[in-house]
């Protein structure tokens, strides 16, 4: 009953304003903060917070932003000792941007996650017998991101990937090592080449998604909630509505939910329940981390819907 997460970790720094600026355009922001944040460890926190332990494989620079997320990565009781220290470079940054009404736009500048490569897959590997799930995204180098997913496949490891950010043209080797695909609207419109704009559309993005070797594909659809396609079965997950203040990290709340709810064996639709409800927990607070529930708050969101 434990989960494995290989990606990136960086500290985000946030200004949150009134409205995005257009082009060229400077705008006068309400706040400023640094929080840590970055796709693998977003993840790795979202499921340590539900009680599942938890092993985060990636790397931070020799700087004090790796300090700041190493401890905090610790004080969530994550074990990262398979993270390293990366002298050539700095930490992997993102510059957020979140308006009044929760939007956000983000610039990721990847640091010490650029350079991972085949030495991180190979500390990866000696681990994963001991692990049920390995999370993967794309904020880390493709070949490394493709060789981890064949460890997995190789050790029996159930591999989920988050294809964020949005790419197309993925190499056609990894989709047969992927066991679960997560893409939201933009993302799956990406990777299939047509407009992903409601279930319909979604559900054949999904089969196009499943004949390119995916085995469960889960399209996270906004206030549609989610579609779940897995082989011939298609499970609809609708939203907890929620009043949202944040939306910067939904999907690595959902993705955590889901790795954490298939660790201690619920089945799909109880999982993917489970990781819509965390995505909406998440929601309501700022912050990428900040805003990741525990199984507490967690089990009382539930028992109140």
């Amino acid at each position: 009953m434990s989960v494995i997460i290989f990606g990136s970790i960086n500290m985000d720094l946030v200004a949150r304003t009134p409205r995005l600026p257009a082009p060229g355009e400077t705008l006068t922001g309400h706040t400023f903060e640094m929080i840590p944040g970055g796709k693998g460890a977003n993840q790795a926190v979202a499921v340590a917070r539900l009680g599942i332990p938890t092993t985060l494989v990636g790397r931070v620079g020799n700087d004090s932003f790796g300090q700041t997320l190493l401890q905090g990565l610790k004080t969530d009781r994550i074990a990262c000792d398979p993270v390293l220290v990366d002298h050539s470079t700095h930490s992997g940054v993102a510059v957020i941007a979140v308006d009044d009404a929760s939007e956000n736009n983000i610039i990721v500048i990847p640091g010490a996650n650029g350079n991972i490569e085949t030495s991180d897959v190979d500390r990866l590997r000696s681990l994963l017998p001991q692990f049920q799930v390995l999370l993967l995204q794309l904020e880390i180098p493709l070949p490394a991101v493709i060789s981890a997913a064949q460890a997995a496949k190789e050790a029996g490891v159930t591999v989920i990937l988050d294809p964020a950010p949005a790419q197309s043209n993925l190499p056609a080797e990894l989709y047969p090592l992927i066991d679960i695909i997560t893409p939201n609207q933009v993302e799956t419109s990406q990777l299939v080449s047509f407009p992903v704009k409601d279930l319909e559309t979604a559900h054949q993005a999904a089969l196009v998604l499943q004949q390119r070797g995916v085995q469960t594909v889960i399209t996270k659809l906004g206030k549609l909630g989610a579609l779940c396609l897995t082989g011939s079965e298609t499970l609809q997950v609708p939203i907890f509505p929620v009043q949202a203040v944040d939306t910067v990290a939904a999907g690595d709340a959902f993705n955590g939910g889901l790795a954490a709810g298939l660790a201690e064996g619920l089945p799909l639709a109880q999982a993917v329940t489970q990781a819509t409800a965390v995505a909406a927990l998440s929601v309501t607070k700022a912050g990428a981390q900040p805003s990741l529930p525990t199984r507490e708050e967690l089990n009382t969101f539930l028992a109140q819907h």
